[in-house]
């Protein structure tokens, strides 16, 4: 199941997927979180939070982010893969390690996630 956690709206998270290139994309998420109901993005109690909610062991849960911040407080909270999305127009990433060493996987595309 796919599961959106923003700092949007959960309004504005449905009329945004009811409404793109693709046609309304709604129906491929199972539950929307917002700051509201889930919490602060930075605060590992939010990830536990979410977590609880779904009725599954942090350890089971795949959280994607642009935000090193954000994937620290999931991995802090037990989430099981926290993995770094990077796209044209991130924040550069902060943290210097050698290649195959980083902190967080990286994925170019959500595709890559289902072994495209």
């Amino acid at each position: 199941k796919v599961h959106i956690y923003s700092s949007g709206s959960v309004q504005a998270q449905k009329l945004l997927f009811r409404h793109s290139c693709f046609g309304d994309l709604t129906s491929y998420f199972a539950t929307h979180f917002d700051i509201t109901t889930g919490g602060n993005k930075k605060q590992s109690t939010s990830y536990k939070t979410i977590a609880a909610h779904l009725g599954v062991a942090p350890s089971e849960i795949v959280f994607c982010s642009d935000s090193e911040a954000e994937l620290r407080a999931a991995k802090e909270a037990g989430i099981g893969y926290t993995i770094m999305t990077v796209r044209p127009g991130n924040a550069p990433i902060t943290t210097a390690a050698a290649p195959g060493k980083e902190e967080f996987p990286k994925i170019f595309s959500l595709l890559q996630l289902c072994g495209a």
